[in-house]
């Protein structure tokens, strides 16, 4: 019985640090493979509002909200177009990348705060 719970704990940590080693907000990976994209053609999205777009944002980006995502898919053009997503602490471009992939969207990649730009 121990040796089981044991085992069964080892596998758990396993499957724990497996799913911690993609790449996330804060790894330096998470940036290059942003930009990566952006520069094969993707479309930089950030989803913050306009206000905060005004005040600064990423070189190249456009501006949809992602309260208005959802109605302004047209201006990202078919479900084929590579996105890339962002906003200021990454909780906004996460629901965005969930609703472009719920949406059809194939490739959306989040890139999270706009600070892991560097």
């Amino acid at each position: 019985m121990k040796v089981t719970l044991a085992v069964t704990a080892a596998l758990l940590v396993g499957l724990v640090l497996t799913a911690c080693s993609h790449l996330r907000a804060g790894d330096p990976a998470v940036a290059d493979e942003a930009r990566r994209r952006v520069e094969a053609g993707a479309t930089l999205v950030d989803v913050r509002s306009p206000e905060e777009f005004a005040d600064g944002h990423l070189p190249g980006a456009v501006n949809i909200p992602v309260g208005e995502l959802a109605r302004r898919l047209g201006e990202l053009g078919p479900p084929t177009t590579p996105v890339v997503v962002y906003c200021r602490s990454g909780a906004r471009s996460g629901r965005a990348e969930r609703l472009l992939k719920e949406q059809g969207f194939q490739d959306v990649f989040n890139l999270g705060p706009m600070s892991a730009w560097r």
